[in-house]
């Protein structure tokens, strides 16, 4: 039985009196190239229809979904840059991307809903780790689809400045296309040095070159 996600840990923390409660999750970790992105929400208004992790929905419906979120809660989107991420590994990268949404949100939350099996350690405040989050969590969903909706349109953007490499299909996941790209074009200031494809090649063209 597939189960959706629903408001009972956001709940269970409101019982503790805690009242402002966020969900944060993050999207990019596999990409090639490109930002990590996270976003975190916090209900304030009428809770959307049809929330969900964002990888079941279509894209349609995550379109209009953000603005249903955006209208109904506090919310952050923040990223941690390819420099970031080569220099702190995407793990590390990827929770300075969460500490900085819940940072950005215009009021400090009393507890934070986490996105996986670890609460980053910077965050500063009270937080519980959720496994499969944004399928459990309505306020992880929501930021599920934030973080996704934007991390995309800004590949979309890139593709432009990049073309060849398919990044508005393919959000630079390592997809066949993508990694063919890669081996006829090169590699791109915007690609992450420290994922082993791009690695390979730029060991490659070290070689060549020496």
């Amino acid at each position: 039985m597939t189960t959706k996600p629903d408001f009972s840990f956001e709940a269970a923390a409101q019982a503790r009196g805690l009242q402002l409660i966020a969900g944060v999750d993050e999207v990019g970790r596999g990409p090639l190239c490109g930002p990590v992105t996270a976003a975190a929400v916090v209900f304030t208004g009428p809770i959307p229809e049809g929330l969900n992790d964002s990888k079941k929905l279509s894209a349609k419906r995550r379109g209009a979904l953000v603005e249903a979120i955006k209208a109904s809660a506090d919310w952050c989107v923040a990223h941690a840059s390819v420099e970031e991420i080569d220099a702190l590994n995407i793990y590390h990268a990827s929770h300075l991307a969460m500490c900085r949404a819940v940072a950005g949100l215009p009021r400090r939350p009393d507890h934070v809903l986490v996105d996986g099996n670890r609460v980053p350690k910077e965050i500063g405040i009270s937080a519980e780790p959720i496994v499969k989050g944004d399928g459990k969590s309505l306020s992880i969903a929501a930021a599920s689809i934030l973080a996704k909706e934007a991390r995309d349109l800004l590949m979309v953007d890139l593709a432009q400045q990049y073309p060849g490499y398919n990044w508005e299909k393919n959000a630079g996941y390592p997809t066949k296309d993508h990694l063919t790209a890669l081996l006829n074009l090169g590699v791109t200031p915007v690609h992450r040095r420290s994922f082993k494809p791009v690695h390979n090649i730029l060991c490659q063209d070290k070689i060549v070159s020496d």
